[in-house]
């Protein structure tokens, strides 16, 4: 059957037919060290198997102190406090910090009991066994609890990201030695043209230094490829198709640059053609630069021809080549840094194909960004250098107006953009419907509590929060701050699941805590929530209805109570405090209390739900969240992974707005 080559196809038709005609690789997975690990794709989801940090621990150098004992102190009127001892980095205090008291301590070393702060250095002075303190502390302050980065079971890393120094990091951070990566992708680079010169050499006559071999190759690289230049070669049918024929037989994905148009002298497209099967696939893409552009498969090899010019290669590589190779070797190309600008002039744009404008971005008076275009022509490469990102214009454009508001997609991975944020409460079972999705999607979540929820949805901030708040009046969760909160028909919420909540103490139960009255008790030490979080308000309630049964104003009650003002910002750092003997008590997700091996007492059941801005409820990503909160596999997993966890029968359904 004979081809037809050279038709010009959209970008996105492209790039489905080749991969319509390719399988992704299966590739094996190998175990390296992290000092190998560099720029290796993950083959596994990693979950962490501590907290990080695993203890509470100092943030600076000074004294470690009950915030109580520092209530009036200043620079005028320092406290003065006994030095009960010292508290070094890598051992576990054996002493107790008393009011009145303060134990030395060391960047880095943990908590000692009695001590809910830190005092930096700075602001002490110390006289003999005693030490004067010239500023008051507030509970937590200089202190890096329990699991505020990372939680025990929580996903570190999802299969398929690319490890960089900040995951290598990360995964250092939790003990991990070895880490499971698939093995590299081998490409092959060959670069063609009788005019093309390796660099190095005295610049010949008429000849111009070869550019594309190494942009590709450290753009393949960048994909997490082994990639390997085959050299400089003439447009030669026979030779060329040597080279590439031998190249197919030792590589997954071979990439050309040069001699792809359908011109005197370009014949990489009949080279490939002539290899195998199904052959050429794209001869031409509706765009500019980048439109001689050759994609084909060639008995399941991916088999690409980009063109000569550098910045048409490295546009069509982004644009057309990097998704295309992604899919291939299995992970997710992250959108790119997309920012607002208005162009400062008129642009004549090619009108009937998609235009790529390279933008160098410079700060305006608005607030936003004047995008101005860099590149002129596809050989310019130092002025593609200095390019910030790039505005893709549609085919049906012939100018883009002076003052226009336009997106810039930047070429920097300095920022890495977000395809759902999430803002609001913590809780593991966020994990699971991640896991869920249809697509993976790269997630920023940020953790401040039910109340932080609400209101990064008012601003416009959060795609999605995590809420479970309380009404002290109603007994409901939820719904009624949406009113409160001045959401009505801004805002929906979507029904999540039940968690059950409970005391954790230690094993046995040694100090018989039954009830919200036992933390009212002399020999009874507790630690709370932070404020703003659904957990404290749910600690504050059962308080408030306990002080009352036993004639005591809310307000009097909380200040008998040991640990009140000490407050935890996740549920490990709740557990952690109980395991480590800080305290007696603390309220939290029965989830944690079975990881750290503690008892559980339950004491209700709480709505975990979602609020989503009505106007996110079509976007893309927010649409797979739903969708995989409603699935039936994120239910079974639910109740299978997580104790004290339970799916509804309108899990995932809209019930409000």
């Amino acid at each position: 059957m004979a081809k037809v080559f050279h038709r010009l196809m959209k970008v996105e038709e492209a790039i489905e037919l080749v991969k319509r005609h390719l399988k992704p690789l299966s590739l094996e997975v190998e175990y390296v060290d992290l000092t190998e690990a560099l720029d290796r794709i993950l083959a596994e989801s990693i979950v962490s198997p501590v907290d990080y940090p695993p203890f509470d621990r100092a943030t600076v150098d000074g004294y470690a102190v009950n915030s109580v004992s520092l209530l009036n102190a200043d620079e005028e009127n320092p406290v003065k406090l006994r030095v009960v001892g010292e508290v070094k980095v890598g051992e576990l205090p054996s002493l107790e910090v008393k009011q009145g008291e303060a134990a030395e301590i060391h960047t880095g070393a943990s908590i000692p009991k009695g001590a809910d702060s830190v005092v930096m250095s700075e602001y002490s002075k110390r006289v003999g066994d005693h030490v004067l303190i010239y500023r008051s502390t507030y509970p937590g302050e200089n202190i890096a609890q329990t699991g505020t980065d990372l939680m025990v079971g929580e996903t570190l890393l999802r299969k398929g990201v690319i490890l960089t120094p900040r995951e290598i990091g990360v995964l250092a951070a939790v003990g991990l030695y070895k880490v499971p990566v698939y093995r590299l992708v081998k490409a092959a680079v060959i670069s063609t043209g009788c005019e093309i010169q390796r660099p190095g050499l005295p610049l010949k006559p008429g000849r111009i230094y070869d550019v594309n071999s190494y942009t590709i190759s450290c753009m393949l690289r960048g994909l997490g490829c082994r990639s390997d230049i085959l050299g400089i070669y003439p447009d030669d049918f026979e030779v060329l198709r040597e080279v590439v024929g031998k190249a197919l037989e030792n590589y997954d994905i071979i990439i050309s640059s040069g001699s792809t148009s359908a011109g005197f002298g370009d014949v990489i497209y009949r080279v490939f053609n002539s290899l195998g099967e199904p052959g050429v696939l794209v001869h031409g893409l509706l765009m500019k630069p980048g439109k001689p552009t050759v994609a084909a498969v060639v008995n399941g090899k991916l088999a690409l021809g980009l063109p000569g010019f550098p910045v048409s290669a490295m546009i069509a590589f982004h644009v057309f080549a990097r998704p295309i190779i992604a899919y291939l070797i299995g992970f997710t190309v992250e959108a790119p840094v997309k920012v607002k600008a208005v162009l400062p002039f008129r642009v004549k744009v090619g009108g009937g194909v998609k235009t790529i404008i390279p933008v160098s971005l410079t700060s305006n008076p608005s607030g936003l960004f004047s995008a101005y275009p860099v590149v002129e022509e596809s050989g310019a490469i130092w002025r593609l250098a200095l390019s910030d990102g790039y505005i893709e214009c549609p085919e049906e454009r012939d100018f883009l107006n002076e003052d226009e508001e336009v997106y810039v997609s930047l070429f920097s991975k300095s920022i890495k953009p977000a395809d759902l944020v999430f803002i609001g409460s913590h809780c593991l079972g966020l994990d699971l419907i991640l896991e869920n999705t249809v697509e993976p999607l790269n997630v920023k979540t940020v953790n401040v509590g039910s109340l932080g929820g609400f209101f990064a949805v008012k601003r416009g901030e959060a795609d999605i929060a995590g809420v479970h708040l309380l009404d002290s009046e109603t007994l409901q969760y939820n719904i009624p701050f949406i009113k409160k909160y001045e959401l009505e028909g801004r805002a929906v919420l979507v029904r999540g699941y039940i968690r059950t909540q409970g005391f954790i103490v230690k094993p046995g139960n040694p100090k018989r805590i039954r009830g919200f009255e036992d933390f009212f008790r002399e020999d009874v030490t507790i630690v709370n929530r932070n404020k703003g979080s659904g957990t404290r308000a749910l600690i504050d309630e059962g308080l408030r209805r306990a002080a009352e049964n036993l004639g005591l104003r809310f307000e009097e009650a909380v200040e008998r109570i040991k640990g009140y003002k000490f407050e935890a910002k996740t549920h490990s750092a709740v557990a952690s405090a109980v395991a480590y003997g800080k305290c007696d008590v603390g309220v939290a997700v029965e989830a944690v209390a079975y990881s750290y091996g503690l008892e559980f007492i339950p004491i209700a059941e709480e709505l975990y739900d979602f609020l989503v801005l009505r106007d996110r409820l079509q976007k893309t990503s927010v649409k797979l969240f739903i969708e995989a909160l409603s699935s039936e596999k994120f239910k079974r997993a639910l109740s299978e992974r997580l104790r004290g966890y339970k799916p509804l029968r309108e899990t995932g359904s809209i019930i409000y707005g």
